[in-house]
């Protein structure tokens, strides 16, 4: 209960003491984060067995996957204003909660539609947490250590996908064993229930870990609640520095040309344009280039390339680590390096591995010949196959036709994966390569960076009402990828969808080279004095 001591006794705190106040809290507050990957990424290992026992259509699959985000992203319109009215805090432990009754609403769903219902639950616990999270930590953090402090949220994003990817994996192979205890438990009959039902645990203790932090002393200031801020502020920072920001605080917010009730339309102010534009585009940008497409759908994406369903949850494994192992890097050279590098080097790999991919999956031909029919499942009618015996087809768009075509489109559905196996020509091994690499740049550039940028471009009394902003816009977009992504391979074919993320990531490059400043070392007040205009 230490971190919420704040007596007025501190005076200043040892530089050591300091530091391990502000890591622990920044620690404590990104477990939403851990939440969100968590709860996404999560929906990744459940496709598969959803799409068959509900029946869906390529549709509902993709709006099983995206519904939480479409909540997420109304969510996001109203989390910063409320978290001005009531508190960063307090908006934080209302998610926690959400997200418990989201994960044993989503275990428990008889139908499709309730799951659905569970899930877009679940989504405003995501929206709420992935902006309130940063912006809490940006506001508690010196300018020396806030990138590093905001990269724990990205970080704790990062963990819950992997560990998402894990558990998933885990509870596969714990359903295929012959212990009794897996009959007992439904683990055998009811996999997919499990794997959305274990995020509860992580709910309940974020929960409870809120308890032990402080409230933000930029909003404590917003409030004019001067004495526990400056408290706060002491705790984390020193004295000195303490004293000197609580008053810069105060001028920036008595300067500020609406101090009570904002609208939406302060944002289209010309002062605010510059920052504005640079937050919308780069909230585009993390999403439009397919990395919740990659998240979330990652076993899909590699059943597409001919490994089988195992293979692909330990390859979804490997992207999850992957993507752990390069934000932790970016955590190291985010206030080194400085955002602007990182966004330019990581934006590039992306496009680069993004056109590697669709390449790859250009080159591949498709063709089922008789030693094939040996490999396959004996519950396969090889008699309805016989039409594709022999013939090459030049992508995947046609080879799943013709297996629709041919078995029915739920039996079509429920062997994809053995079928395109037993099929593809291609290198597999590429694939995997270009989809790792394509993680890592994104892990150590956009990812966190793009929150780090959210939490340093907007001035304080309009920050909550900014990310929320430019949080909804990010999330729509992701909303949007989610969605249409089984539509767009069925459709447009693997190639195709992969080569348009690739060129969305050069435009987005273009953009970062010629619009985007250098946040760095710099202070919260520092930089809107130097990236707002001063309005007559």
């Amino acid at each position: 209960m230490r971190v919420i001591d704040i007596s007025h006794r501190l005076t200043d705190t040892p530089m050591n003491q300091r530091n391990y106040y502000i890591i622990s809290t920044a620690m404590i507050v990104a477990l939403g984060g851990f939440l969100m990957g968590f709860d996404a990424s999560v929906i990744s290992g459940v496709i598969k067995f959803i799409e068959v026992e509900f029946n869906l259509t390529k549709l509902q699959l993709g709006w099983s996957v995206s519904s939480l985000t479409l909540t997420a992203t109304l969510a996001m319109m109203v989390a910063g204003p409320l978290s001005d009215r009531i508190g960063r805090k307090k908006v934080l432990v209302w998610s926690a909660v959400v997200y418990a009754l989201s994960a044993l609403g989503s275990a428990m769903a008889p139908d499709f539609t309730t799951l659905v219902i569970a899930r877009m639950l679940g989504g405003f616990g995501v929206g709420a947490s992935l902006i309130i999270a940063p912006m809490y930590i940006a506001e508690i953090s010196p300018a020396k250590l806030r990138g590093q402090m905001v990269s724990f949220n990205q970080l704790n994003i990062v963990l819950g996908i992997s560990v998402a990817f894990f558990s998933n994996y885990f509870l596969l192979q714990l359903a295929d064993g012959e212990q009794s205890w897996v009959s007992s438990l439904g683990l055998d009959k009811h996999t997919w229930r499990w794997m959305l039902g274990v995020e509860a645990i992580p709910a309940v203790i974020y929960f409870m870990a809120l308890f032990v932090v402080p409230r933000s002393p930029r909003w404590l200031c917003m409030k004019q609640e001067y004495d526990e801020a400056l408290t706060i502020m002491k705790k984390a920072n020193g004295e000195d520095y303490a004293i000197k920001e609580i008053e810069t605080i105060k001028n920036s917010l008595k300067e500020a040309p609406v101090r009570q009730k904002l609208s939406p339309g302060i944002l289209l102010r010309p002062a605010f344009r510059y920052v504005m534009l640079i937050g919308i585009v780069v909230g585009v940008l993390q999403q439009i280039t397919g990395i919740n497409a990659v998240f979330f759908y990652a076993p899909v994406i590699f059943e597409q390339s001919g490994i089988g369903t195992d293979a692909a949850f330990a390859q979804a494994i490997l992207v999850g680590l992957i993507n752990l192992v390069f934000t932790i890097l970016a955590m190291v050279f985010i206030d080194k390096l400085g955002r602007k590098p990182l966004l330019i080097a990581g934006v590039s790999g992306i496009a680069l591995c993004m056109s590697l991919l669709s390449w790859n999956f250009y080159q591949a031909d498709y063709r089922l010949e008789t030693a094939d029919l040996a490999t396959l499942s004996a519950e396969i009618d090889r008699e309805k196959l016989q039409p594709m015996l022999d013939q090459t087809y030049a992508n995947d768009v046609v080879f799943k036709e013709a297996l629709r075509a041919n078995l029915g489109e739920t039996e079509a559905a429920v062997r994809e994966s053995e079928l395109i196996a037993a099929a593809i020509n291609m290198n597999a091994k590429m694939v995997l390569l270009a989809i790792l690499g394509f993680v890592a740049s994104f892990a150590v550039s956009i990812g966190p960076v793009m929150w780090v940028l959210f939490s340093e471009l907007f001035p304080t009394h309009i920050r909550g009402l900014a990310i929320s902003f430019v949080g909804f816009i990010n999330s729509g977009i992701s909303f949007l990828v989610q969605l249409v992504f089984p539509w767009e391979l069925a459709n447009l074919g693997s190639a195709m969808t992969f080569l348009i993320y690739g060129a969305f990531a050069f435009a987005g490059l273009v953009f970062i080279v010629t619009n985007i400043p250098e946040t760095k070392g710099r202070s919260l007040e520092e930089l809107e004095t130097l990236l707002v205009k001063k309005e007559d």
